[in-house]
């Protein structure tokens, strides 16, 4: 016969809610999926490497928080209590219900609530190896478990640091709800089970019935209405918390489920926002990772835009303009992610709502015969901005005897993604159709640019038939294939990776195996994914000047820590913008490799490094 309580009810309404509304979102996500995505959800869930894959992630990451736990092991360790710690409990409770309900199917809340319709005798010692002992046992392991990590989370309100983290999140009204009644549901629990067990002299473990028999000595009224109050709190508690997981961060963990079986599945997110960016919302644990790898925040000051901010507004449907425009798009946050959320697109996509209806002119380009060549060079605008690094470029290809068309020499028509970066791609899909035809018409096999922003678009936007190269790369398979000799100059470099480079082309061996050749290469302390943008960001839309410089100095600052001869970097607004700032000699990848050439003459009518950061 299954046991009821009225105490039982606000859990069991709270629980229907929130599966109702989980499967609701889920209907809703995939739903809206694009027919291409519906078949690769299909064939995913029916291939059974993809579905082990997705299972092996959910424990890893949904469970254990094997991420957060590189970061930090305190912050991985509360984290991991709090999910491990409850997925257990549910588990093992519905085990320990079942041996003694004898059923196979028992009401949602009889396992949650177990200890107060079963009264076991007090387990002498030699009956501790039980079954019923086993269980009490477990589920006092694992409630301690799950409340050390409580303590840590209360001890992370006031000292952020030991975890990790230089700033918390700033929590809407429906997280403070939620936390605090996810807060208090253990604790409930516990004086509950204990209380229960002391009146009734048996059925807690070590935990509960030991704290139990305490309560009831000290109790100052009847332990058994004390015992019923905890039990309808901690009812309350639970019901509140599953009433309000959706509407806030607590909903990511349904979401980032089903998040991860997408991407095993082949799903991706969508330029012009999908199904797939809303699960990506609703999957940020707001953990406040993104703040602290946000160099707005650390090097100057602003701690109000931050990817955990955005994705908070964009569920809430309200983005100050301010939070979507106040962005390097670096790519830092997204790196830091836990959950590998797309944070840069989720930006473009809300600056492209911005951007909508805004109209530009291109008419006065015009398409001129190219010619042909094997090898397109494309120097990019910033390259222009930046001479000696594209004069550079034309030494390395003459020196190897390339057969190279320098297509953008009169002047660069703009790759299209600094409009990109704006909100503004129907602006930027005519330069890429225009820049397209003009490098088609060269029936090039491979096409070389300088600028990791135009390397990025081009792989990205294009879609050209052909092989697409940054300089670097390209520089070093003419080393590797004989067609360029190098000579050590022996000075100490440092390497910046630009953002766009690194962490959006994922390009960080190249440039450091050249510059083994020719220098000797130092490590700094951020670099590779980790790596600080120079400052200069074209996607930075409205902040100061001075807001700006302050990151560039902040990010000399760790480059410059161990006294190179030269900075060295591989972009050209990089190069532009440290210039304005650094006393070290700052040089571009490709000029380093041209000087290194032996017996090259190196003729100097002015310093170069002076001339450009004269260019506005």
């Amino acid at each position: 016969m299954i046991k009821f309580n009225l105490f039982v009810l606000p859990f069991s309404l709270g629980l229907i809610y929130v599966v109702y509304s989980i499967v609701i979102h889920y209907y809703r996500w995939i739903k809206s999926l694009p027919a291409v995505d519906k078949v690769k959800l299909a064939n995913g869930l029916r291939t059974p490497s993809k579905v082990l894959a997705s299972l092996k992630e959910i424990f890893l990451e949904g469970l254990i928080h094997r991420k957060l736990w590189k970061r930090n092991p305190l912050l991985g360790y509360m984290h991991m209590s709090f999910a491990l710690g409850w997925f257990l409990l549910i588990v093992m409770g519905n085990l320990e219900s079942r041996i003694y309900h004898g059923a196979y199917i028992n009401a949602p809340y009889y396992p949650i609530f177990l200890k107060f319709f079963i009264h076991d005798r007090l387990v002498l010692f030699f009956e501790i190896f039980t079954v019923p002992a086993f269980f009490r046992f477990i589920m006092d392991f694992l409630l301690l478990f799950v409340l050390s990590g409580l303590g840590l989370a209360l001890i992370k309100r006031k000292q952020s640091q030991w975890f990790g983290l230089k700033r918390t999140t700033n929590h809407s009204f429906f997280d403070r709800v939620a936390l605090s009644c996810l807060w208090m549901i253990f604790p409930l629990r516990l004086l509950a089970e204990s209380y229960t067990a002391g009146y009734f002299g048996g059925g807690g473990g070590f935990l509960t019935q030991n704290l139990g028999n305490l309560l009831i000595k000290i109790s100052p009224g009847p332990a058994e209405s004390i015992a019923y109050i905890f039990w309808w709190s901690y009812s309350l508690a639970l019901g509140l918390f599953f009433i309000m997981m959706p509407y806030s961060r607590y909903m990511h963990i349904p979401s980032e489920l089903l998040l991860i079986i997408f991407r095993h599945c082949g799903i991706q997110p969508k330029k012009w926002g999908s199904s797939f960016s809303d699960l990506e919302l609703h999957s940020c644990s707001r953990c406040g990772v993104c703040i602290d790898a946000c160099q707005l925040n650390f090097a100057a000051g602003i701690s109000d835009i931050q990817a955990i901010y955005l994705i908070r507004g964009q569920r809430d449907q309200y983005v100050p303009e301010n939070i979507a425009m106040t962005c390097m798009l670096c790519g830092r946050c997204q790196e830091a992610c836990p959950v590998g959320i797309k944070v840069d697109l989720l930006r473009l996509i809300k600056r492209r709502e911005i951007g909508s209806g805004q109209v530009s002119d291109f008419s006065y380009l015009t398409q001129s015969y190219p010619g042909f060549a094997e090898v397109v060079y494309f120097a990019g605008c910033m390259s222009h901005l930046t001479p000696s690094i594209h004069i550079a470029m034309e030494g390395i290809f003459r020196e190897a005897g390339v057969d190279y068309l320098f297509v953008d020499r009169g002047g660069s028509t703009c790759c299209g993604r600094p409009l990109m970066l704006a909100g503004k791609d129907k602006q930027s899909n005519e330069l890429i159709e225009f820049n397209k035809t003009l490098i088609r018409q060269t029936r090039a096999r491979l096409l070389v640019t300088s600028c990791p922003i135009c390397y990025k678009v081009f792989r990205e936007e294009y879609n050209l038939p052909i092989r697409i190269q940054h300089h670097s790369q390209y520089i070093l398979e003419l080393v590797r294939e004989g067609k360029i000799a190098l000579q050590s100059q022996h000075r100490k470099v440092v390497y910046h990776d630009p953002c766009d480079l690194g962490r959006g082309g994922n390009v960080y061996d190249a440039p450091r195996e050249l510059l083994r050749k020719i220098s000797d290469l130092m490590p700094v302390e951020k670099e590779c994914a980790d790596a600080l943008c120079c400052g200069g960001s074209l996607g930075l839309m409205n902040t100061t000047l001075q807001k700006k410089d302050e990151v560039t100095r902040n990010a000399l600052q760790f480059l410059l820590a161990g006294n190179p001869d030269i900075l060295v970097t591989a972009c050209p607004l990089c190069k532009k913008t440290f210039v304005k700032h650094s006393k070290t000699e700052v040089r571009d990848i490709a000029e380093l490799v041209h000087d290194a050439i032996p017996g090259r003459q190196i003729r100097k009518i002015m310093d170069p490094q002076k001339a450009e950061a004269a260019i506005p």
